[in-house]
């Protein structure tokens, strides 16, 4: 799965997250910091800047790292210390996830992934349909040949990149391979960023069979310690200054599906007939790409509709 995608540095939360971080004050961490500077102004006031403690237990996907490796603990610190303190991309993906974890997880759960892999889709979009340079696209980052390989259409009119479920099952797919191929989640990891066939040159190359003893390039050399950095961060959110409300994060969407078997000719008025509009329509289905969508004989697309046509935030 070798491509250029938008690098985010950054991951989401837990499915229980406001529970966790409305338990826990601000000023309390439990981390103890290593050390801690005092920033201020004249008129704004101290913001405490700490270096945070790395953990002496840590894991992957059930897998230890072995934190007392020096290399090893000096990459997650740098990731620990760039992710906490990118303050307004954590808070958007914390609320992002309390809506978003809840469809990946079961799938997560249904295919036999480890659950920690939520987090690599937060790495490599931040819970959004991003676009990459290269086309990566969507919550997982699929190129086009990519995501036809794992049984998602891709046409002008359709593009299941951005359909959330599917994607989803394609990153499962894609994940177990390598995980057989490789024997490590950690690898496993490592070459959905940068594909087997380089990944595979760089341990025979080097000798060696671990991710933690490869010396890779500055993104995927960076990557799994994002996927770890994110992963504590979320575990422990209030000892890293993060405290939402559950008012604060973001609701799922309530949903009832329509099966759809014949041609739409106009998806904004079909979207005025079932009560909504046509950017509602949208939002709860990105994979509809063109303003019309063409059935062909004996097949069929399920529409999500908002449960209140009013898409009016829950109470």
């Amino acid at each position: 799965m070798k491509r250029s995608h938008t690098a985010w540095a950054f991951g989401a939360g837990m499915v229980t997250l406001a529970a966790v971080l409305v338990t826990t004050a601000f000023t309390e961490p439990t981390s103890a910091p290593r050390g801690e500077v005092e920033v201020s102004t004249a008129d704004a006031p101290k913001q405490t800047v700490r270096s945070w403690s790395i953990p002496e237990d840590l894991s992957l996907a059930g897998e230890a790292v072995p934190i007392t490796q020096l290399d090893v603990r000096e990459k997650l610190d740098r990731e620990l210390i760039v992710n906490t303190y990118w303050h307004s991309n954590a808070m958007l993906i914390m609320k992002r996830a309390h809506r978003w974890f809840p469809v990946i997880e079961p799938i997560l759960e249904e295919e036999g992934l480890p659950e920690d892999f939520k987090y690599l889709a937060v790495i490599e979009s931040g819970l959004t349909n991003a676009v990459s340079p290269a086309g990566a696209t969507g919550f997982w980052q699929f190129l086009k040949s990519t995501g036809r390989k794992y049984d998602m259409e891709v046409t002008e009119q359709v593009d299941e990149r951005y359909h959330l479920e599917k994607a989803t099952r394609g990153a499962c797919a894609y994940l177990k391979s390598m995980h057989a191929k490789y024997g490590s989640w950690a690898l496993a990891a490592a070459s959905y960023n940068m594909g087997p066939g380089a990944l595979d040159k760089r341990l025979a190359e080097q000798k060696v069979d671990t991710y933690w003893d490869l010396l890779l390039n500055a993104e995927t050399g960076r990557y799994v310690y994002r996927i770890l950095a994110v992963k504590q961060l979320f575990a422990n959110p209030a000892d890293y200054g993060f405290v939402l409300d559950e008012s604060d994060l973001y609701p799922t969407y309530q949903t009832v599906d329509v099966e759809v078997t014949s041609s739409i000719s106009n998806l904004a008025d079909w979207a005025l007939e079932q009560g909504i509009n046509y950017k509602i329509l949208k939002t709860l289905n990105p994979w509809l790409r063109a303003k019309s969508l063409t059935v062909s004989s004996g097949k069929s697309y399920v529409i999500q509709l908002p449960a209140d046509p009013a898409f009016t935030t829950p109470e």
